[in-house]
């Protein structure tokens, strides 16, 4: 890995991690806040043959095709067909823009680094494949997605 492949640090010149939290079902997720490019609401995607089946298809974004992942398909979660409540979060991973869908945003977090717990191992259970630590904020359960992991190699979604 080279320092320009090396994760960006969320914490700020403080020592907080600044997340922006969001549900999918009855779950809290978050992301670093410096990965989210925008949050838009949601547009119906224009499927793909032979994309992956996590992917909903690609929007317009601006004149840019962006492809768009149903996080509740890709942790493995129970599915809901989209409505226009969802949102689209644009997320910025390895310079690819990808859209995940989710149920709707939360807010923003702010915690210390040393709050964070690492997932226990669970092997069996997919979507913990995705979470890189949990923290508990406020009484809730709070898991931060691994994005890397999240987001499949480019040639996966459009092929």
């Amino acid at each position: 890995m080279t320092s320009s492949d090396a994760p960006k640090d969320p914490t700020t010149e403080n020592g907080e991690l600044e997340l922006l939290s969001f549900r999918v079902g009855e779950s809290e997720y978050s992301v670093d806040i410096m990965s989210v490019r925008e949050i838009r609401g949601w547009t119906r995607a224009t499927s793909l043959p032979h994309a992956p089946h996590y992917v909903r298809g690609v929007i317009n974004l601006r004149g840019a095709v962006l492809p768009v992942i149903d996080l509740a398909l890709r942790l493995g979660l129970d599915v809901t067909e989209p409505t226009e409540r969802n949102v689209i979060i644009v997320i910025d991973v390895d310079g690819r823009s990808i859209g995940l869908r989710v149920d709707a945003v939360s807010d923003i977090l702010s915690f210390a680094s040393t709050d964070l717990q690492p997932p226990p191992d669970m092997a069996a259970d997919r979507s913990h494949a995705f979470v890189s630590a949990l923290t508990i904020l406020d009484g809730r359960m709070i898991r931060i997605l691994d994005l890397a992991a999240v987001v499949p190699d480019t040639h996966d979604v459009a092929a």
